[in-house]
């Protein structure tokens, strides 16, 4: 059977909270046999944790972008603290859901613009610290979030993710050269992304990693537009069992089995989140 590592996906999430039991379950039963559960805010840090254990499964720590307008200063001490405390706990594997956004209007603007390059510098200094990797939120900041970890790298260079990538050839070369891995998920079935599609089409393999990011970011056969909601169409739900179809659609482009990029995405993301390792060992 083939087997996926779901290297973004949000278990803990309102949406999926009334029966995350029986969606873990489908997603084990097409072939994931992992999910990497990032947190957004302190306040789902004790959540995301417990359902990493229950589902055996792993966990990131970090305070989200979208989430700095809400955020205080301690809570970067509070994350801080909570690295530590947790710095033995094998399913503890990364500093995340981390990084800038540049699509939300406020949040391009003064003074929250630069608050969350604050909080994103600061994310970066305390993984290096603790010694993990990173898992970035990219979204219209790819060059500044480039910047950032040029001039933070830890000895030995970063690990991580680029999580839903979505910049230009030229950009994902660049956190490639830095030690990350690309992750893809939804969005890349839709023919109208046409970067994006060429993008994982083209890029070097062992650059690749798997995601749903669900609830968020569905493919187009969930999808739903307004009219058609207002028609009276449900709005399809994003579940890491998605995966294995959203992969059929990149092995497609690349051209290659799918067993083929379901060995090279699970290596990849070993790679990028070494603590997998032991967990999946």
């Amino acid at each position: 059977m083939t087997f996926w590592i779901d290297t973004h996906c949000h278990l803990d999430a309102g949406e999926l909270a009334a029966d995350v039991a029986e969606v873990r379950a489908r997603a084990t039963a097409g072939g994931v046999a992992h999910c990497v559960l990032p947190a957004v805010g302190v306040f789902n840090f004790e959540s995301v944790r417990v359902l990493a254990h229950r589902f055996s499964d792993s966990y990131a720590l970090g305070i989200h972008p979208l989430f700095v307008p809400q955020a205080q200063d301690a809570d970067l001490q509070a994350l801080d603290q909570e690295l530590t405390l947790r710095q033995s706990d094998p399913r503890l594997v990364a500093v995340g859901e981390i990084g800038l956004d540049y699509f939300v209007p406020a949040l391009t603007q003064s003074p929250m613009r630069e608050r969350q390059e604050h909080f994103y510098r600061e994310q970066l200094k305390l993984a290096g610290k603790h010694g993990l990797p990173v898992i970035l939120h990219v979204r219209r900041s790819a060059d500044k979030l480039l910047k950032h970890l040029r001039e933070l790298a830890p000895e030995g260079g970063w690990h991580g993710i680029g999580h839903a990538f979505n910049g230009s050839e030229q950009q994902a070369a660049e956190f490639v050269k830095l030690g990350l891995k690309l992750g893809f998920g939804g969005a890349v079935t839709y023919e109208r992304a046409l970067q994006l599609r060429r993008l994982a089409a083209e890029l070097p393999l062992e650059a690749l990693v798997m995601e749903t990011d669900s609830p968020d970011i569905p493919p187009h056969w969930i999808y739903k537009t307004a009219a058609e909601r207002e028609a009276g169409q449900a709005q399809g739900r994003n579940e890491p069992g998605e995966l294995p179809r959203i992969a059929q659609q990149v092995a497609d482009l690349r051209g290659i089995p799918l067993e083929s990029l379901a060995v090279a995405t699970t290596a990849n993301a070993l790679r990028a989140l070494p603590k997998l390792k032991t967990l999946l060992a």
